[in-house]
């Protein structure tokens, strides 16, 4: 059986005269987590709806776990999970009765059932909420919830579209610890984020701007093959000289982090540090020095956006 569970080549999406995915190429081993990061609007969402059958392509290859899409769509039906951005179980019913649902729509027996959801009710804590509504949950309890209805089936692929926007930094790192447990026992996910923190948790990523792969590589891989340096600049008047910089042409983006500058400068610099100390400029800075890149400077230098720290990015539609 091929190592590849997800392979595309020119996948592509028009809505009239907006090209929501352009000519996009991916390949996804198994067992593996790979993260689609960008803004809202860059696409992530509508490739994840191609790649699971539910909305056709306007042109390319597609071929997810040996099936070609969308001709053989139907065929995934069983074999895949999908956790909406939104929450979309019934919460008018209780965590036991939305779990009860989905089993009889993946057409577990009853006895399978049973195991099944006391099992996945121990493994996301939510046996004391069985009789709860899932309205009245709060956002962590949700996305438990939500997790244990996409994997009810046991997927050999789960999609997770942006799964922890809603949810506080303690229930999001909860849940990519239940995501690791997933991928190793064998399960290949595919997870949508615009967190950076969350992007360099994944095994892979691609980086979307625009419809268009930026790059695509493990994050060490893509910080190592940066185009930047970066250079950490502490200073007095830093509001003054970020606006000195960004407009030298070595300068790829400069921003501020608490104390200190964040500068991003082209690696046909040889030297940073001492082209930095050669500015007229460089007069108010007290300390500069090289620093390690991190996933946020990948993403800026891949791309024409420049995220909030640790905030999602801003924008409409996916």
């Amino acid at each position: 059986m091929s190592d590849l569970v997800v392979r595309t080549r020119g996948m592509t999406r028009k809505f009239g005269d907006v090209t929501a995915v352009n000519d996009v190429d991916l390949e996804i081993s198994r067992g593996t987590i790979y993260g689609f990061l960008g803004p809202n609007g860059c696409g992530k969402t509508t490739s994840m709806r191609m790649l699971t059958g539910l909305l056709t392509p306007t042109s390319g290859e597609l071929e997810v776990l040996g099936n070609a899409l969308p001709r053989d769509a139907e065929n995934l039906k069983y074999r895949i999970g999908y956790m909406t951005q939104s929450f979309s179980l019934y919460r008018d019913l209780s965590v036991k009765e939305n779990l009860q649902f989905f089993s009889k729509v993946f057409g577990l027996g009853r006895r399978e059932e049973r195991r099944r959801i006391a099992e996945l009710m121990e493994l996301y804590d939510l046996t004391a909420l069985a009789d709860q509504r899932a309205g009245s949950m709060s956002g962590g309890q949700r996305q438990r919830l939500a997790l244990a209805a996409a994997v009810l089936h046991n997927p050999d692929l789960l999609f997770l579209d942006e799964p922890t926007s809603a949810v506080d930094p303690e229930s999001r790192r909860d849940f990519w610890e239940q995501l690791f447990d997933l991928s190793d026992a064998g399960t290949t996910i595919v997870v949508s984020t615009h967190f950076m923190d969350e992007a360099e948790r994944c095994h892979r990523i691609a980086i979307m701007e625009q419809g268009h792969k930026r790059a695509d590589g493990t994050p060490a891989e893509l910080m190592a093959d940066m185009a930047t340096n970066v250079l950490e600049v502490e200073g007095d008047d830093l509001r003054t000289l970020r606006k000195q910089l960004t407009a030298l042409p070595e300068v790829r983006s400069a921003a501020q982090l608490g104390a200190r500058l964040r500068v991003l400068v082209s690696r046909d610099v040889a030297d940073p540090e001492a082209w930095f100390r050669d500015l007229p400029q460089s007069k108010d800075a007290q300390h500069v020095r090289r620093v390690r890149p991190n996933l946020e400077d990948v993403f800026v230098t891949n791309t024409g956006a420049m995220p909030d720290p640790g905030q999602p990015a801003k924008g409409s539609g996916q």
